[in-house]
């Protein structure tokens, strides 16, 4: 699956992957900002469609992407209309409260778009949203309506500030083996942990180090986690590329190392574990958060397969020195 700036796209292969079909584009011309499917229910599928003149909608398929609905029933607007509808009604709960801005000053919460859906792993019509301005909201009605989990915000809210980006919920990692246990990661505020369902949040971003984005270089929160990644076999285990740093906690986030080793950089966006190698990672390094380009102008990703700080490029020449050896 997946979403683009102008739609979405879903691309469907056998085992092998070696021919590919490609369903698309699904709602042409507009952001699509996640799609996802439920573990318990493959043919249903969440999608976040968004536009900066119509608002949020959210869509939902029920037969693997063949057809679309919002799940309240409501049309999806046209040009010249705003949404309507509980399915896109996130409103934050209580008092809104304010953030950092850019410049330091205070800002109120400002709802702006869904950035990850995560259905929950056990119930299809139970799934979990990260939004802009970043907080975390449930629906347990296949996305009829949207309520708030309000405890995230309370975790020092008053000190994220939105990185270039945006300050948006862009990660939700769901604990396979402890269900009340939720993992979630905010540019540009860090990462977060829950062990109560999502009532109650704490920081997980000891070991962190921002000294170039932060006046305290080893604040609670505040720094730039670009994305999270976990193996559901070892749901103890992390990996968090940082707007600067590679970094693994082995401990659920209680403290970090850096395990960015021999990269040529260790700024970039994406981060990502193998499906059946709990230890096999892999990463896209970027020159820097100036110069948005990988080294040498050469897009390439880079695996570890020991669980970081030893790397290598997967290049044609790195293959081909594989199947000689």
């Amino acid at each position: 699956m997946v979403g683009t700036k102008k739609g979405a796209f879903i691309l469907t292969a056998d085992g092998k992957r070696h021919n590919w079909e490609v369903s698309g584009p699904h709602f042409a011309g507009w952001e699509m900002y996640h799609l996802k499917g439920s573990p318990v229910e493959p043919n249903r599928i969440y999608a976040s469609q968004t536009s900066g003149w119509f608002g949020q909608v959210i869509q939902r398929s029920d037969d693997g992407g063949k057809s679309w609905a919002t799940p309240d029933g409501v049309p999806a607007p046209v040009p010249g209309e705003f949404p309507k509808g509980e399915s896109n009604k996130f409103v934050y709960e209580g008092e809104v409260g304010t953030h950092k801005w850019y410049d330091g000053t205070q800002h109120p919460w400002e709802f702006k778009r869904v950035w990850h859906l995560e259905p929950s792993l056990t119930d299809p019509d139970t799934v979990y949203a990260g939004v802009e301005d970043a907080a975390i909201f449930k629906t347990v009605d296949g996305g009829k309506t949207w309520k708030e989990l309000p405890g995230l915000r309370v975790a020092k809210g008053h000190l994220w500030q939105p990185g270039a980006g945006g300050m948006a919920v862009h990660t939700i990692l769901l604990d396979p083996k402890n269900p009340n246990r939720i993992y979630i990661a905010i540019s540009a505020a860090g990462a977060f942990r829950t062990d109560d369902g999502g009532k109650t949040w704490w920081p997980i971003n000891r070991g962190l180090k921002s000294p170039y984005e932060l006046p305290d270089p080893d604040a609670e929160v505040g720094h730039c986690v670009h994305r999270i990644a976990m193996h559901p076999s070892r749901p103890g285990v992390l990996f968090m590329q940082k707007h600067w740093d590679i970094l693994r906690t082995d401990n659920a986030g209680d403290q970090w190392t850096d395990v960015g080793g021999n990269l040529p950089t260790d700024f970039g966006f994406p981060i990502d574990v193998h499906a059946h190698e709990p230890e096999t990672i892999y990463v896209v390094p970027i020159k820097s958060d100036s110069e948005h380009f990988p080294p040498d102008g050469k897009l390439r990703v880079y695996r570890s397969r020991t669980g970081g700080n030893e790397w290598e490029a997967l290049t044609k020449k790195a293959c081909r020195r594989r199947i000689a050896t």
